[in-house]
C-alpha cells in the first residue's frame, strides 16, 4: 500500500503525514485550517481541496480529528469517496461509543478499519516514536502495521473495535492521577525541607517510581528533558489531559465502574485550568498545588 490520505493535518496529523512522505509514501492530505495545509504542503504532502478529494485514490485513510462527532461526520463523507478495499485508521482520541460506531460505518461500507489512538504527543509525532493502541480485527491491524511502523516505535493490538480507545483512556487516567500524586509529594517535601533532587533519587529507585516522575518530572532539574525545565512548554497539555479524563469518566458511567481517583483528578485539573487558563504541559499542576496549599 503506497497511497495514503491523512485527514486532519494539525499538531499531530501534520508531522505524521510528513514522516510518511519521508518514508517514500505518496501522501494526500486535507485540513480545514489554512496554516495546517500550508505546513503540510511544505513537507511534501499533496493538499487536496476537500476530504473526499484527499481519499479518492488512497489505499489507507488516516484520520486525526478532535472528537468523536468529527470522526463520524468525516467518515460519512470519506467512506463513499474512498476506493473499495481502502483501510480506514482513526488515530484520534475519542469516546469508545463513537469509535465503535465508526467501525460499524466502515464495516457497512465493506471496508476494514482500525482505531489507533496514540501516546507520545507532538514530540513523538515529529520523531516517529509514537505508541499506537490498536483496536480492530487481527487482519485489519496487521494491514495497518507497516504504515504505523513508520509513524511509531510500537503498536499494541488491544482487541476488538474500540479497544484502542479503551486502552488510551485507561492509561491516561493512570497518568493524570499519578502526576497529581507526584506533584503533591514534591510540594509536601519542599514544605518540610526536603531537597527535590533527594526526593527524586529516592522515589525514582523505589516504590514511588512512575513515568510522571522519571520522564515528566514536575520540578526542574532531576530530568533535564521534562517540560518543567522549559516553563512547562510543549509536552502533553492540560486541556488534552482533561479531555482524556472526561472520556474516562463518561466510559466509567456507562460501564458502572467506580473511579474515585479518576474523577477526583478530573475535578482537580478542571479547577486548575479554570484558574490558570494557559495551555501548558499538565505537569504544571504542581504550581497550582503550591499556590492552593496553606
Amino acid at each position: 500500500m503506497s497511497r495514503i490520505a491523512v485527514v486532519g493535518l494539525g499538531n499531530m496529523g501534520g508531522p505524521m503525514a510528513a514522516n510518511l512522505v519521508s518514508a517514500g509514501y505518496e501522501v494526500t492530505g486535507y485540513d480545514l485550517a489554512d496554516a495546517a495545509r500550508m505546513t503540510a504542503a511544505a513537507a511534501g504532502v499533496t493538499v487536496a481541496a476537500s476530504g473526499p478529494d484527499a481519499v479518492a485514490g488512497a489505499d489507507v485513510v488516516i484520520t486525526m480529528l478532535p472528537a468523536g462527532e468529527h470522526v463520524l461526520t468525516a467518515w460519512d463523507e470519506l467512506l463513499p469517496a474512498a476506493p473499495d478495499g481502502a483501510l480506514f485508521v482513526d488515530c484520534s482520541t475519542i469516546d469508545v461509543a463513537s469509535s465503535r460506531a465508526a467501525h460499524g460505518k466502515a464495516a457497512a461500507s465493506g471496508r476494514a478499519s482500525v482505531d489507533a489512538p496514540v501516546s507520545g504527543g507532538v514530540v513523538g509525532a515529529e520523531g516517529g516514536t509514537l505508541t499506537f493502541m490498536a483496536g480492530g480485527t487481527a487482519d485489519a491491524v496487521a494491514a495497518a502495521e507497516p504504515v504505523l511502523a513508520v509513524l511509531g516505535s510500537r503498536t499494541v493490538h488491544c482487541g476488538g473495535p474500540g479497544n484502542g480507545q479503551v486502552a488510551k483512556m485507561c492509561n491516561n487516567m493512570v497518568l493524570g492521577v499519578s502526576m497529581i500524586a507526584v506533584s503533591e509529594a514534591f510540594v509536601l517535601g519542599e514544605r518540610l525541607g526536603l531537597d527535590p533532587q533527594a526526593l527524586f533519587d529516592v522515589a525514582s529507585s523505589s516504590s514511588g517510581q512512575c513515568w510522571a516522575l522519571t520522564t515528566n518530572c514536575p520540578v526542574p532539574g532531576p530530568v533535564p528533558t521534562s517540560p518543567s525545565n522549559r516553563g512547562f512548554s510543549g509536552g502533553f497539555s492540560t486541556p488534552l489531559m482533561l479531555k482524556d479524563l472526561r472520556l474516562a469518566d463518561a466510559a466509567a458511567d456507562q460501564a458502572g465502574v467506580s473511579t474515585l481517583l479518576g474523577r477526583a483528578a478530573t475535578e482537580r485539573y478542571t479547577a486548575f485550568l479554570d484558574r490558570d487558563g494557559r495551555v501548558r504541559d499538565f505537569s504544571s499542576i504542581i504550581e497550582d498545588i503550591r499556590e492552593t496549599s496553606r
